[in-house]
């Protein structure tokens, strides 16, 4: 990501009118180990709960944060 070196960001698109695709976090060497892509998948899950959407996880930490936090509203918004 050109510019990207000292920012914390997760890639999204949106892939339907309500389906969000979580794409890639991505966290610069210097911070990680801080669980900051922890909160990025967390106010990314809670904003697809918030918005009624559906979510499809193509990023493997989000995949990873649902497994260890199965909670019943991100399961139900999760895309098969």
């Amino acid at each position: 990501l050109p510019g990207c070196h000292d920012k914390a960001v997760l890639l999204y698109e949106y892939v339907g009118k309500r389906i969000v695709d979580l794409q890639h976090t991505e966290v610069p060497d210097a911070y990680r180990g801080r669980g900051i892509a922890k909160h990025l998948a967390k106010a990314a899950l809670d904003f697809v709960v918030e918005e009624d959407l559906k979510a499809h996880l193509t990023c493997w930490y989000i995949q990873k944060y649902v497994k260890e936090n199965p909670l019943p509203q991100y399961l139900e918004h999760l895309q098969p």
